[in-house]
């Protein structure tokens, strides 16, 4: 067993952290996943580069930019996840961790937590009013807050350099992360939910204030992109107004050039 995996599994059985017990185990130690996710983020991402993982949860996309070669600065509210990530990123000085959230600007944020299930721990209220009621989402509690810092995108450049990639996961807070960028790095991609389609729509008024002109989409989590060829911001909002409910989720990937 490798430390890493040892980690993992340490952190599994972990009296602290077995709230994260089954994030780690449909998140890591799955092979083909891993090849999957590797193969799809070639596509952006290549030895050398630097990428930004907003809303890292427990960290396994920054395993995948890191076997890519990426140099990895990766941003976590969630004490609980800030632990898993160093755990099992220990000794890795390619990684860097910013423990709190990314917003439109810097100050503090209140996160609200879901104990039982914190990948869809959320800064966002219209978020949980949305799943209120919502079909798939009816047994989603958010039970905690705690307030952490908040720091811009730009920030971070200002910090770690601009990025090839940014990747934006932060259930229903994804505009509020754009809104502090104004160096746009070659791609990024960030989450969608069809309980908060709004929320898509100002990230790709954004995006094309930016300068972004081709964009994708991933559903859930196949890590394959829908279209052969990238669409206008206006193809994709239409497209994004068009999923059923029941596709709950994905990724739209914004390209420049």
């Amino acid at each position: 067993m490798d430390a890493q995996t040892g980690a993992i599994e340490a952190l599994k059985t972990h009296p602290a952290t077995t709230s994260l017990r089954r994030s780690l185990e449909i998140y890591y130690g799955d092979p083909q996943r891993e090849r999957a996710m590797d193969r799809f983020y070639a596509h952006f991402i290549r030895a050398g580069d630097l990428v930004f993982d907003i809303g890292s949860h427990v960290g396994d996309h920054i395993g995948s930019f890191r076997r890519l070669g990426a140099r990895v600065v990766a941003v976590e509210p969630q004490p609980l996840c800030t632990q898993a990530i160093r755990a099992i990123y220990a000794g890795d000085d390619q990684v860097s961790l910013v423990e709190g959230a990314c917003g439109a600007r810097a100050g503090n944020i209140q996160i609200n937590i879901n104990s039982a299930n914190p990948t869809v721990s959320t800064a966002s209220r219209h978020f949980i009013e949305a799943a209120d009621g919502a079909a798939g989402w009816e047994d989603e509690i958010w039970d905690s807050q705690i307030e952490v810092t908040s720091i811009t995108l730009d920030a971070l450049i200002g910090e770690y350099g601009v990025p090839t990639f940014v990747k934006i996961d932060v259930e229903g807070f994804e505009d509020e992360v754009l809104a502090g960028l104004h160096h746009p790095p070659r791609a990024l991609s960030f989450e969608f939910t069809t309980i908060e389609r709004g929320v898509a729509q100002r990230c790709l008024d954004r995006a094309t204030a930016l300068g972004f002109s081709s964009f994708n989409i991933s559903l859930g989590d196949t890590m394959s992109l829908a279209f052969p060829e990238g669409m206008s911001a206006e193809g994709m909002a239409a497209h994004l107004v068009s999923l059923p409910h029941e596709v709950n989720s994905g990724d739209v990937y914004c390209v420049t050039g």
